[in-house]
Protein backbone atom coordinates (compact mmCIF):
# COMPACT_ATOMS: atom_id res chain seq x y z
CA UNK A 1 0.00 0.00 0.00
CA UNK A 2 2.83 2.39 0.45
CA UNK A 3 3.76 2.35 -3.09
CA UNK A 4 0.08 3.27 -4.02
CA UNK A 5 0.14 6.36 -2.07
CA UNK A 6 3.50 7.29 -3.45
CA UNK A 7 2.55 6.68 -6.61
CA UNK A 8 -0.63 8.96 -6.44
CA UNK A 9 0.79 11.97 -4.49
CA UNK A 10 2.52 12.53 -7.70
CA UNK A 11 -0.69 11.74 -9.88
CA UNK A 12 -3.18 13.57 -7.70
CA UNK A 13 -1.81 16.61 -6.45
CA UNK A 14 -3.40 19.83 -7.81
CA UNK A 15 -1.46 21.41 -10.26
CA UNK A 16 -0.43 25.32 -10.62
CA UNK A 17 -3.66 27.25 -11.86
CA UNK A 18 -2.60 27.96 -15.09
CA UNK A 19 -4.68 28.91 -17.94
CA UNK A 20 -6.76 25.93 -19.21
CA UNK A 21 -9.80 26.01 -21.46
CA UNK A 22 -12.37 23.47 -20.61
CA UNK A 23 -15.48 22.41 -22.83
CA UNK A 24 -17.69 21.61 -19.53
CA UNK A 25 -20.17 24.10 -18.91
CA UNK A 26 -22.41 21.74 -17.05
CA UNK A 27 -22.21 19.03 -14.31
CA UNK A 28 -24.55 16.81 -13.09
CA UNK A 29 -23.61 15.12 -9.58
CA UNK A 30 -25.35 11.63 -9.12
CA UNK A 31 -25.48 9.50 -6.46
CA UNK A 32 -26.65 5.80 -5.65
CA UNK A 33 -26.88 5.52 -1.94
CA UNK A 34 -24.52 2.53 -0.99
CA UNK A 35 -24.45 0.69 -4.05
CA UNK A 36 -21.71 -1.85 -3.74
CA UNK A 37 -18.54 -2.09 -5.85
CA UNK A 38 -19.17 -5.38 -5.98
CA UNK A 39 -22.29 -5.12 -8.34
CA UNK A 40 -20.59 -2.39 -9.88
CA UNK A 41 -17.78 -4.20 -11.22
CA UNK A 42 -18.54 -8.15 -10.95
CA UNK A 43 -22.74 -7.38 -11.48
CA UNK A 44 -24.99 -10.08 -9.52
CA UNK A 45 -22.92 -11.27 -6.28
CA UNK A 46 -23.07 -15.33 -6.62
CA UNK A 47 -22.75 -15.92 -2.86
CA UNK A 48 -26.34 -13.73 -2.60
CA UNK A 49 -28.29 -14.53 -5.92
CA UNK A 50 -29.20 -18.28 -5.02
CA UNK A 51 -29.89 -17.50 -1.07
CA UNK A 52 -33.30 -17.77 -0.02
CA UNK A 53 -32.99 -15.86 3.16
CA UNK A 54 -32.27 -11.84 0.73
CA UNK A 55 -34.16 -13.14 -2.57
CA UNK A 56 -38.05 -14.49 -2.92
CA UNK A 57 -37.38 -15.81 -6.01
CA UNK A 58 -33.60 -17.09 -7.31
CA UNK A 59 -34.90 -18.43 -10.47
CA UNK A 60 -36.34 -15.21 -12.29
CA UNK A 61 -33.49 -12.98 -10.48
CA UNK A 62 -30.94 -15.55 -12.41
CA UNK A 63 -33.13 -15.01 -15.60
CA UNK A 64 -32.46 -11.25 -15.17
CA UNK A 65 -28.79 -10.60 -13.84
CA UNK A 66 -26.96 -14.28 -13.68
CA UNK A 67 -24.17 -15.12 -15.91
CA UNK A 68 -21.12 -17.32 -15.23
CA UNK A 69 -19.31 -14.61 -16.43
CA UNK A 70 -18.78 -11.39 -14.05
CA UNK A 71 -17.80 -9.37 -17.31
CA UNK A 72 -21.47 -10.39 -18.79
CA UNK A 73 -23.16 -10.11 -15.51
CA UNK A 74 -22.20 -6.34 -14.54
CA UNK A 75 -23.31 -5.96 -18.29
CA UNK A 76 -26.71 -7.55 -17.34
CA UNK A 77 -27.11 -5.28 -14.09
CA UNK A 78 -26.04 -1.95 -15.26
CA UNK A 79 -25.56 -1.85 -19.52
CA UNK A 80 -24.85 2.15 -19.67
CA UNK A 81 -22.19 2.02 -17.20
CA UNK A 82 -20.49 -0.84 -19.42
CA UNK A 83 -21.98 0.31 -22.78
CA UNK A 84 -21.53 3.67 -22.63
CA UNK A 85 -19.46 5.17 -19.61
CA UNK A 86 -16.95 2.61 -19.89
CA UNK A 87 -16.98 3.82 -23.56
CA UNK A 88 -16.38 7.40 -23.28
CA UNK A 89 -15.25 8.16 -19.43
CA UNK A 90 -13.40 6.47 -16.76
CA UNK A 91 -14.92 3.99 -13.89
CA UNK A 92 -12.73 3.97 -10.76
CA UNK A 93 -12.77 1.82 -7.72
CA UNK A 94 -12.46 -1.37 -9.12
CA UNK A 95 -10.25 -2.79 -5.97
CA UNK A 96 -9.88 -6.24 -7.91
CA UNK A 97 -6.77 -4.40 -9.96
CA UNK A 98 -5.59 -2.74 -6.37
CA UNK A 99 -7.52 0.33 -7.93
CA UNK A 100 -9.15 2.39 -5.37
CA UNK A 101 -11.87 4.67 -3.71
CA UNK A 102 -11.99 5.33 -0.32
CA UNK A 103 -13.94 7.03 2.22
CA UNK A 104 -12.29 9.76 4.98
CA UNK A 105 -14.97 9.86 7.19
CA UNK A 106 -15.13 7.68 10.45
CA UNK A 107 -18.75 6.90 10.31
CA UNK A 108 -19.03 5.39 7.11
CA UNK A 109 -22.99 6.28 6.97
CA UNK A 110 -24.81 8.58 4.62
CA UNK A 111 -25.02 12.09 6.32
CA UNK A 112 -21.39 12.51 7.04
CA UNK A 113 -21.10 10.51 3.41
CA UNK A 114 -22.67 13.02 1.43
CA UNK A 115 -21.37 16.01 3.56
CA UNK A 116 -18.44 14.81 2.60
CA UNK A 117 -19.28 14.72 -1.19
CA UNK A 118 -20.25 17.96 -1.51
CA UNK A 119 -17.57 19.71 0.86
CA UNK A 120 -14.82 18.25 0.13
CA UNK A 121 -13.68 16.97 3.71
CA UNK A 122 -15.11 15.14 6.98
CA UNK A 123 -16.45 16.94 9.51
CA UNK A 124 -16.37 14.71 12.67
CA UNK A 125 -19.69 16.63 13.84
CA UNK A 126 -21.58 15.36 11.05
CA UNK A 127 -22.01 11.83 13.46
CA UNK A 128 -25.59 10.80 12.57
CA UNK A 129 -28.39 10.67 10.15
CA UNK A 130 -30.54 13.57 12.27
CA UNK A 131 -31.79 16.50 10.27
CA UNK A 132 -29.65 19.58 11.94
CA UNK A 133 -28.61 22.03 9.00
CA UNK A 134 -25.14 21.50 7.57
CA UNK A 135 -22.74 23.74 9.33
CA UNK A 136 -20.37 23.67 6.15
CA UNK A 137 -20.74 25.50 2.95
CA UNK A 138 -21.26 22.65 0.19
CA UNK A 139 -19.90 22.90 -3.66
CA UNK A 140 -23.50 23.55 -4.52
CA UNK A 141 -23.20 26.40 -2.27
CA UNK A 142 -20.03 28.07 -3.65
CA UNK A 143 -20.95 27.28 -7.25
CA UNK A 144 -24.42 28.65 -6.35
CA UNK A 145 -22.83 32.04 -5.20
CA UNK A 146 -20.23 32.93 -8.41
CA UNK A 147 -21.07 34.91 -11.64
CA UNK A 148 -23.25 33.30 -14.16
CA UNK A 149 -24.08 30.08 -11.68
CA UNK A 150 -26.61 32.42 -9.34
CA UNK A 151 -29.87 30.62 -9.10
CA UNK A 152 -28.58 27.68 -11.58
CA UNK A 153 -27.85 25.00 -9.10
CA UNK A 154 -30.28 22.45 -8.05
CA UNK A 155 -30.39 19.26 -6.30
CA UNK A 156 -32.66 16.08 -6.23
CA UNK A 157 -33.32 13.77 -3.62
CA UNK A 158 -35.19 10.87 -2.68
CA UNK A 159 -33.78 10.95 1.01
CA UNK A 160 -35.84 13.66 3.20
CA UNK A 161 -32.45 14.51 5.25
CA UNK A 162 -30.93 16.12 2.06
CA UNK A 163 -32.59 19.96 2.80
CA UNK A 164 -30.54 20.06 5.82
CA UNK A 165 -27.11 18.48 4.16
CA UNK A 166 -27.23 20.85 1.26
CA UNK A 167 -28.93 23.75 4.25
CA UNK A 168 -31.66 25.26 1.97
CA UNK A 169 -32.64 27.42 3.93
CA UNK A 170 -29.16 29.31 4.48
CA UNK A 171 -27.48 28.44 0.71
CA UNK A 172 -30.35 29.38 -1.53
CA UNK A 173 -30.03 26.26 -3.58
CA UNK A 174 -33.21 24.80 -4.76
CA UNK A 175 -33.53 21.81 -3.10
CA UNK A 176 -36.51 18.87 -3.75
CA UNK A 177 -36.03 15.81 -1.63
CA UNK A 178 -38.05 12.92 0.09
CA UNK A 179 -42.08 13.37 -0.48
CA UNK A 180 -41.85 17.12 -1.38
CA UNK A 181 -43.82 18.01 -4.39
CA UNK A 182 -43.05 19.96 -7.49
CA UNK A 183 -43.78 23.81 -6.77
CA UNK A 184 -41.09 25.93 -8.41
CA UNK A 185 -42.87 28.51 -11.36
CA UNK A 186 -45.60 27.55 -13.01
CA UNK A 187 -46.18 23.81 -13.23
CA UNK A 188 -45.87 21.98 -16.39
CA UNK A 189 -48.72 19.00 -16.74
CA UNK A 190 -46.15 16.63 -15.95
CA UNK A 191 -45.53 17.77 -12.48
CA UNK A 192 -48.96 18.42 -11.81
CA UNK A 193 -49.27 14.65 -12.49
CA UNK A 194 -46.03 13.65 -10.62
CA UNK A 195 -47.67 15.52 -7.54
CA UNK A 196 -50.85 13.99 -7.64
CA UNK A 197 -49.55 10.50 -8.14
CA UNK A 198 -46.57 10.93 -5.24
CA UNK A 199 -49.68 11.12 -2.99
CA UNK A 200 -51.44 7.81 -4.44
CA UNK A 201 -48.38 5.70 -4.35
CA UNK A 202 -46.85 4.95 -0.88
CA UNK A 203 -43.33 4.63 -0.25
CA UNK A 204 -41.93 1.20 1.79
CA UNK A 205 -40.72 3.89 3.68
CA UNK A 206 -41.10 7.02 6.23
CA UNK A 207 -38.23 8.92 5.37
CA UNK A 208 -37.65 7.83 1.22
CA UNK A 209 -39.70 8.08 -1.06
CA UNK A 210 -39.12 6.24 -4.74
CA UNK A 211 -36.34 7.23 -7.34
CA UNK A 212 -38.92 7.29 -9.66
CA UNK A 213 -40.08 10.35 -8.46
CA UNK A 214 -36.78 12.13 -7.99
CA UNK A 215 -35.79 11.19 -11.01
CA UNK A 216 -38.72 12.56 -13.04
CA UNK A 217 -38.78 15.61 -10.81
CA UNK A 218 -35.70 16.26 -11.39
CA UNK A 219 -35.91 15.97 -15.68
CA UNK A 220 -39.08 18.72 -15.39
CA UNK A 221 -36.77 20.86 -13.52
CA UNK A 222 -33.60 20.26 -16.25
CA UNK A 223 -36.60 21.12 -19.32
CA UNK A 224 -37.52 23.83 -17.74
CA UNK A 225 -35.18 26.05 -15.88
CA UNK A 226 -31.89 24.98 -17.32
CA UNK A 227 -29.62 24.52 -14.54
CA UNK A 228 -25.68 24.37 -14.69
CA UNK A 229 -24.89 22.22 -11.68
CA UNK A 230 -27.51 19.37 -11.05
CA UNK A 231 -27.39 17.24 -8.12
CA UNK A 232 -29.83 14.23 -8.22
CA UNK A 233 -29.67 11.63 -5.11
CA UNK A 234 -31.20 7.94 -5.74
CA UNK A 235 -31.77 6.28 -2.38
CA UNK A 236 -33.56 3.11 -3.06
CA UNK A 237 -30.43 0.71 -3.68
CA UNK A 238 -29.57 1.31 0.37
CA UNK A 239 -33.02 1.11 1.84
CA UNK A 240 -33.67 -2.57 -0.18
CA UNK A 241 -30.28 -3.47 1.05
CA UNK A 242 -31.08 -2.83 4.54
CA UNK A 243 -34.58 -4.18 4.10
CA UNK A 244 -32.50 -7.80 3.60
CA UNK A 245 -34.39 -7.44 -0.48
CA UNK A 246 -31.48 -8.60 -2.42
CA UNK A 247 -33.99 -8.50 -5.31
CA UNK A 248 -34.95 -5.30 -5.24
CA UNK A 249 -31.35 -4.22 -4.50
CA UNK A 250 -30.62 -5.70 -7.79
CA UNK A 251 -33.77 -4.00 -9.63
CA UNK A 252 -33.27 -0.63 -8.42
CA UNK A 253 -29.87 -0.45 -9.24
CA UNK A 254 -30.56 -1.94 -12.70
CA UNK A 255 -33.38 0.68 -13.14
CA UNK A 256 -30.93 3.46 -11.74
CA UNK A 257 -28.40 2.61 -14.42
CA UNK A 258 -31.47 3.58 -17.21
CA UNK A 259 -32.22 6.89 -15.15
CA UNK A 260 -28.75 7.88 -15.48
CA UNK A 261 -28.63 6.51 -19.74
CA UNK A 262 -32.17 8.80 -20.03
CA UNK A 263 -30.60 11.86 -18.22
CA UNK A 264 -27.27 11.64 -20.87
CA UNK A 265 -29.74 11.13 -23.62
CA UNK A 266 -31.18 14.27 -22.59
CA UNK A 267 -28.26 16.24 -22.42
CA UNK A 268 -27.16 14.80 -25.85
CA UNK A 269 -29.69 15.56 -27.53
CA UNK A 270 -30.36 19.13 -25.82
CA UNK A 271 -28.08 21.90 -27.75
CA UNK A 272 -27.03 24.06 -24.15
CA UNK A 273 -26.07 20.52 -22.67
CA UNK A 274 -25.15 18.79 -25.93
CA UNK A 275 -20.74 18.20 -25.74
CA UNK A 276 -20.60 20.79 -22.72
CA UNK A 277 -21.87 18.62 -19.63
CA UNK A 278 -20.02 16.27 -17.36
CA UNK A 279 -21.35 13.29 -15.42
CA UNK A 280 -19.99 12.68 -12.23
CA UNK A 281 -21.27 9.47 -10.29
CA UNK A 282 -20.49 7.89 -7.02
CA UNK A 283 -21.66 6.39 -3.86
CA UNK A 284 -22.03 7.69 -0.31
CA UNK A 285 -20.73 4.72 1.35
CA UNK A 286 -19.78 0.48 0.89
CA UNK A 287 -21.34 -2.34 2.41
CA UNK A 288 -19.65 -5.43 3.84
CA UNK A 289 -19.81 -8.72 2.49
CA UNK A 290 -21.34 -12.28 2.72
CA UNK A 291 -24.50 -11.60 5.19
CA UNK A 292 -22.80 -8.06 6.04
CA UNK A 293 -24.17 -6.63 2.67
CA UNK A 294 -27.00 -5.40 4.12
CA UNK A 295 -25.15 -3.27 6.69
CA UNK A 296 -22.18 -0.56 6.78
CA UNK A 297 -21.07 1.79 10.04
CA UNK A 298 -18.03 1.95 11.51
CA UNK A 299 -17.76 -1.98 12.53
CA UNK A 300 -18.49 -3.43 9.18
CA UNK A 301 -15.61 -4.09 7.34
CA UNK A 302 -15.73 -2.87 3.57
CA UNK A 303 -18.28 0.16 4.62
CA UNK A 304 -15.18 2.69 3.33
CA UNK A 305 -14.87 1.20 -0.03
CA UNK A 306 -16.40 3.31 -2.86
CA UNK A 307 -15.98 4.11 -6.43
CA UNK A 308 -16.46 7.00 -8.81
CA UNK A 309 -17.11 7.42 -12.48
CA UNK A 310 -16.85 10.28 -14.61
CA UNK A 311 -17.63 11.33 -17.90
CA UNK A 312 -18.05 14.17 -20.50
CA UNK A 313 -16.05 16.51 -22.93
CA UNK A 314 -12.76 17.18 -20.60
CA UNK A 315 -12.30 13.71 -19.79
CA UNK A 316 -10.08 10.92 -21.74
CA UNK A 317 -12.01 7.68 -22.32
CA UNK A 318 -9.54 5.27 -20.55
CA UNK A 319 -12.56 2.80 -19.60
CA UNK A 320 -12.40 1.10 -16.67
CA UNK A 321 -9.13 1.56 -14.34
CA UNK A 322 -7.35 -1.30 -13.80
CA UNK A 323 -3.83 0.46 -12.45
CA UNK A 324 -2.82 1.14 -9.26
CA UNK A 325 -4.37 4.20 -7.23
CA UNK A 326 -6.29 5.74 -4.85
CA UNK A 327 -8.75 7.87 -4.76
CA UNK A 328 -10.89 9.45 -1.83
CA UNK A 329 -14.84 10.69 -1.55
CA UNK A 330 -13.43 14.03 -0.57
CA UNK A 331 -11.83 14.84 -3.50
CA UNK A 332 -15.44 15.05 -5.50
CA UNK A 333 -16.34 18.89 -4.72
CA UNK A 334 -13.17 20.70 -5.81
CA UNK A 335 -13.23 18.31 -9.07
CA UNK A 336 -16.82 19.03 -9.77
CA UNK A 337 -15.96 23.12 -9.52
CA UNK A 338 -12.44 22.34 -11.35
CA UNK A 339 -14.77 21.15 -14.22
CA UNK A 340 -16.67 24.44 -14.37
CA UNK A 341 -13.59 26.66 -14.50
CA UNK A 342 -13.67 27.30 -10.33
CA UNK A 343 -11.19 26.77 -7.49
CA UNK A 344 -13.07 25.65 -4.59
CA UNK A 345 -12.32 26.35 -1.28
CA UNK A 346 -13.38 26.09 2.25
CA UNK A 347 -13.02 26.89 5.74
CA UNK A 348 -10.97 23.93 6.00
CA UNK A 349 -8.88 22.16 3.79
CA UNK A 350 -10.88 20.15 0.81
CA UNK A 351 -9.78 17.07 -1.39
CA UNK A 352 -7.63 18.11 -4.46
CA UNK A 353 -8.89 18.21 -7.79
CA UNK A 354 -9.16 14.28 -9.60
CA UNK A 355 -6.48 15.67 -12.10
CA UNK A 356 -6.43 11.90 -14.07
CA UNK A 357 -10.31 13.27 -15.03
CA UNK A 358 -9.53 16.45 -16.11
CA UNK A 359 -7.88 17.05 -20.01
CA UNK A 360 -5.82 20.05 -18.84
Amino acid sequence: MRRHFIFLSLVFLPVACAAQSLETENVFLITIDGLRWQELFTGADPDLIDNENYVDDPNDLRKLFWADNATRRREMLLPFFWSVIVREGQIYGNRSFGNYVNVTNKYLFSYPGYSEILTGFADERIDSNDKIPNPNKTVLEFVNEQPGFEGRVAAFGSWDVFPFIINESRSGVLVNAGFESASDGELTEREIFLNELQGQIPSPWSTVRLDAFTHHYALEYLKKYRPRLLYVAYGETDDFAHDKEYDAYLKSAHQTDDFIRALWTWAQNTPEYRGKTTFLITSDHGRGAGDNWTDHGTDVEGADAIWIAVMGPDTKAHGEIRENGQLYQSQIARTIAAFLGLDYTNERAVGSVIETAINR
